[in-house]
């Protein structure tokens, strides 16, 4: 299912025309698979771990997945690789994207940011590799790099696209600024804008509202950031978006404890699950947020099922409630 605000994948008339990489309803995100965070090589146990994740998540009506170049060091991409060589004619049914721009820390060199082009280039060479395809559905720049000449980098993603390497592209975590200064230096458009979102971290929704309050100055959310992907057709995803469980393990306080109590009663409501009630939470903002879940318990993916399948039923009201619950306090 597409995004109804996407210029991509409909008729014009609302109505689905073909899936596009920029606009999925959830993606699978693949961070968890791998094994661990190290540079110990992976074996069948992580396959057969990242094949019955993927499994769960298309028997839960998600075809899209996320990697990135640097989760779990290389490793998540060359076990997704490893499983659709496991499954013939898995490729043509999925939309892959992946991420680059992040250098972990290896030896003295510490972590750090690299857009430069030559680097985006090598860097998607190297993913393909790994995950044993001719093609990327989309790339996203992972994090912004403050010494990235936009002219330079520009180029670079014109050169992937051209080459066929590369059908879609887009960003994560930069803020409205960031993105349109990039789209005056390259030819291809931008179309997605990862960004963490959920129901615990609600400064993306709350700065909308706090404008003209002394509670502004302390979120940190840059403005405009939303306004600017929707004016754009930007789909904006959202990572981290069950919030590490705090609503549906362990609660902490209680407001997490009341808001866990507010979601099971929703959850019963609308006979699904309280995860997915939180996906919905996201998905019923009009700028038709696509959520990354990123859990590798296939458990936890079938229960999401739902938000891939289902149109979000919360009502205005409802909307309302699950955000000023999670607050702990009235809006201004």
């Amino acid at each position: 299912m597409t995004n109804p605000d996407s210029r991509e994948g409909h008729d014009g008339r609302g109505t689905p025309a073909t899936v596009t990489p920029a606009a999925p309803r959830i993606l699978y995100g693949c961070m968890g698979l791998g094994g661990a965070w190290d540079r110990t090589p992976y074996g069948p146990a992580e396959i057969d771990e990242a094949e019955a994740a993927v499994q769960a998540a298309l028997d839960s009506g998600i075809t899209a997945f996320d990697l990135a170049d640097i989760y779990r060091h290389g490793k998540s991409e060359a076990v997704f690789g490893e499983v659709l060589a496991r499954t013939p004619g898995l490729r043509e049914r999925i939309l892959l994207q992946t991420k680059c721009g992040i250098r972990l820390a290896e030896g003295e060199r510490p972590g750090h940011y690299d857009l430069r082009g030559a680097s985006v280039l090598r860097r998607t060479e190297e993913s393909l590799a790994r995950l044993r395809t001719d093609h990327l559905d989309a790339l996203l720049l992972h994090r912004p790099d403050p010494l990235a000449d936009p002219a330079d980098l520009g180029a670079a993603l014109t050169s992937l696209h051209r080459q066929g390497l590369v059908r879609r592209f887009g960003v994560s975590n930069m803020n409205g600024a960031q993105i349109a200064l990039l789209r005056e230096h390259t030819e291809v458009p931008l179309v997605a804008n990862q960004l963490e979102m959920s129901l615990a971290r609600r400064d993306w929704v709350e700065s909308g509202v706090l404008v003209n309050t002394t509670a502004a100055t302390g979120n940190g959310f840059p403005a405009g950031t939303l306004e600017y992907c929707r004016t754009h057709h930007i789909a904006l995803q959202a990572w981290g978006p069950l919030a590490q469980g705090r609503y549906t393990g362990r609660q902490e306080t209680s407001e997490e404890q009341a808001t866990a109590r507010l979601l099971l009663r929703l959850a019963e409501q609308y006979d699904t699950t309280p995860e997915t009630v939180l996906l919905w939470w996201l998905q019923r903002h009009p700028a038709h947020i696509a959520p990354v879940i990123g859990t590798a318990n296939p458990t936890r993916i079938h229960a999401c099922r739902d938000a891939a399948l289902r149109t979000p039923p919360l009502t205005h009201e409802e909307w309302y409630e699950l955000w000023i619950t999670a607050r702990g306090e009235p809006l201004p």
